[in-house]
């Protein structure tokens, strides 16, 4: 089975390929710029054709929340017209489309975690662009996966985990928002569950298993406990320690809103896949400890 996946730089593409090793009959192939560009639709279909998927893993966005609010125009091409070119290919090819999207197509407003099948309402330029990204992979064909994740964090690339070690080392308080509710998932769990579905996915023609999930870590906490834990686990592992302190959204402004609530169920997920994330201390630790290089 050979998956091959989008965003060749991006923390999922890493850890696919990684634990793509592992897996015996398993080939993950990573394809990127320059010869495939979701800004210039005309080199996906190309690109995703040569590599000869089995499966198509739609990881590569344009991610950068803030910036896109000066920059829509990128945003939708990467993300929506990209996405739905990216789908378009595998289905050109007869091969379904894993395709990753996110929390922010949700306006945080919610007292629970949100479920599949509730409203969207993005705040901002990226959330819209990745709404308008599900629609256009939904619209390529039946035989997609939208995995909606959120936080995600791994040893790769730039990522909270990482900026948090980094802030460690050279203050001795941090001051991380409180009142953000959501659930940490490691990349390398995300990789995990791909590939556990694709396993069933594969030379699978129907349509039943298709659909929009949810995908993220186990158990929530807020910004302010996920770095406490962070932190905590470094120490433990002689890493850096800072002390954090509890700050409000309104104290930490930025030009793009963020959802106050970006708890997401994955009960769907682990009801038709049978795959659950492992609980988000446990990921974050296991990630904290590769990061410092302590086994």
């Amino acid at each position: 089975m050979r998956l091959v996946v989008t965003g060749r730089d991006g923390q999922v593409a890493a850890s696919l390929l990684e634990a793509g090793q592992a897996h015996a009959g398993v080939e993950v192939v990573a394809i990127g710029r320059p010869e495939l560009d979701l800004a210039r639709p005309e080199t996906v279909i190309d690109a995703i054709a040569v590599a000869k998927p089995h499966i198509v893993v739609s990881a590569a966005a344009y991610t950068a929340v803030d910036q896109a609010e000066d920059e829509p125009d990128l945003a939708f091409a990467v993300n929506a017209a990209g996405a739905g070119k990216v789908a378009e290919a595998a289905a050109r090819l007869g091969v379904p489309t894993i395709h990753l999207s996110t929390d922010y197509v949700f306006d945080g407003s919610a007292s629970r975690p949100y479920l599949e099948t509730d409203a969207t309402a993005p705040l901002g330029v990226y959330g819209a662009s990745k709404l308008a990204g599900e629609q256009a992979v939904a619209a390529a064909g039946p035989r997609h996966l939208i995995l909606r994740t959120a936080w995600v964090y791994s040893p790769f690339g730039r990522n909270f985990v990482k900026t948090m070690l980094r802030l460690a080392a050279d203050r001795d308080e941090i001051s991380v928002v409180a009142d953000q509710w959501g659930n940490p998932t490691s990349a390398l769990d995300i990789a995990d569950a791909i590939l556990h579905a694709a396993a069933m996915l594969h030379g699978d023609k129907s349509v039943s298993a298709f659909g929009t999930y949810h995908l993220a870590g186990t158990g929530e906490t807020n910004w302010s406990g996920f770095a406490r834990h962070i932190l905590d686990t470094s120490r433990a592992s002689g890493g850096p320690w800072a002390d954090v302190r509890d700050i409000a959204t309104k104290d930490y402004p930025t030009k793009a809103r963020r959802p106050a609530n970006s708890r997401l169920s994955s009960a769907k997920f682990a009801a038709i896949f049978g795959w659950s994330a492992p609980e988000w201390r446990k990921s974050t630790e296991r990630v904290v400890r590769r990061i410092l290089d302590r086994p």
